[in-house]
């Protein structure tokens, strides 16, 4: 059905506006037009008198007379009510970012030529026809634009086709009769020449420079990755030799800590040693004490005489040193030593790490990647604006 549908359409599609027959017309060689369009195409014609079938050629002198054809005209009538009319391919229609056929009526399909003489856009089938209506005349062809208005001469209405190079501005060859007189001109097709040959060359100094700053980019993340990997390095190694610095204290600390609690803990067992001989002592001297004052109390004067030899002599004491103790001891040598060596560290320190902190605080500082970088810009970009 589809293909059937297509078929009846290219039968009633007229060849020169592609859309279907308005007014359809036979022209003696048996081909059939609108009306408008066979007209149109003969009114160019009509300076030198021949006319011609705008697809085969076939050329008729005088001009035909044109009467619509009713047959045809009913059947076109009768397809459009059928609602069975194929639609154009996609890739053949004007899309919102194409140019589209300034000829074709209806259905604009996508212009592939611009003519800047007619100042007109052609789709293919009208493109052929402006080519077969102009077989003798030179007419400049361009890829199809929708900028033709801006090639024509707001003043004069005449194509652009000259340079003026004292004001800069494309002009026509009316306008170097008045307002351009004397002025440098040349034609746009050698200027354009003259200019694209400079913008080779700027473009090929763009490309250098291009190529020149891409290498600089990698060589840059490559200098960032080693700082960042380099400052990394320096901070584990402060870290570990500050970690070093203090681990030797605390074992310096941990050294007088030992010493004094070895010393605390050899007197102090030397002195429980003497306390419980003294415990003793004084527990035996009481006993004694109550010995006697219990004899002393006895009215059984032969048993007094005879346990009181033994009551004359003192109990013989252990060999013990001297009693004599110094209750002012303390460990106070101790901390003023250990006072004094915080101190001579703390000023040889200071001393050091204020020499030493200069020293890295310019090493640090020596340390850049960029070095006036807004100049290297500046000297990159001047040629490509001067």
């Amino acid at each position: 059905m589809a293909h059937t549908s297509a078929k009846r359409q290219e039968s009633f599609t007229c060849p020169v506006c592609l859309d279907l027959l308005k007014d359809p017309v036979a022209i003696p060689c048996g081909h059939t037009y609108c009306l408008g369009c066979i007209k149109g195409c003969w009114d160019q014609e009509d300076g030198k008198g021949i006319y011609s079938c705008p697809q085969c050629r076939q050329t008729y002198r005088p001009r035909p007379a044109l009467s619509k054809n009713t047959l045809i005209a009913e059947m076109v009538e009768d397809f459009r009510k059928t609602g069975l009319q194929a639609t154009t391919s996609a890739k053949y229609s004007a899309g919102p970012k194409n140019v589209e056929c300034d000829v074709c009526t209806g259905r604009k399909l996508k212009a592939v030529k611009s003519c800047l003489d007619c100042l007109l856009s052609y789709c293919e089938s009208h493109l052929k026809v402006h080519n077969d209506v102009n077989p003798g005349r030179k007419h400049s062809v361009v890829d199809a634009t929708g900028q033709l208005q801006e090639r024509i001469c707001s003043r004069h209405k005449k194509v652009l086709e000259i340079f003026c190079r004292t004001d800069q501005s494309c002009i026509c060859y009316l306008c170097t009769m008045d307002e351009h007189k004397g002025h440098d001109t040349i034609t746009a097709d050698a200027e354009w020449e003259n200019k694209q040959k400079q913008l080779g060359q700027t473009q090929r100094r763009f490309q250098q420079r291009i190529q020149e700053r891409e290498k600089e980019l990698q060589e840059l993340r490559k200098a960032v990755e080693t700082l960042k990997s380099s400052a990394q390095t320096a901070v584990e190694d402060s870290e570990r030799i500050f970690t070093e610095m203090i681990r030797s204290i605390e074992r310096r600390r941990s050294e007088v800590t030992e010493l004094i609690r070895a010393q605390e803990k050899a007197e102090v067992s030397r002195a429980e040693g003497l306390l419980k001989q003294l415990e003793q002592e004084i527990a035996e001297l009481k006993r004694r004490d109550a010995e006697l004052e219990q004899l002393s109390h006895t009215e059984d004067h032969i048993h007094f005489l005879k346990n009181i030899p033994s009551f004359r002599k003192s109990p013989r004491s252990k060999d013990l040193p001297s009693m004599t103790s110094n209750q002012s001891f303390s460990f106070k040598a101790v901390k003023e030593s250990v006072s004094a060596v915080k101190k001579q560290l703390k000023e040889k320190l200071d001393g050091i790490f204020k020499q030493e902190v200069a020293k890295i605080s310019a090493a640090v500082a020596h340390i850049q990647i960029i070095q006036s970088l807004q100049c290297e810009l500046h000297a990159m970009y001047m040629p490509f604006y001067s």
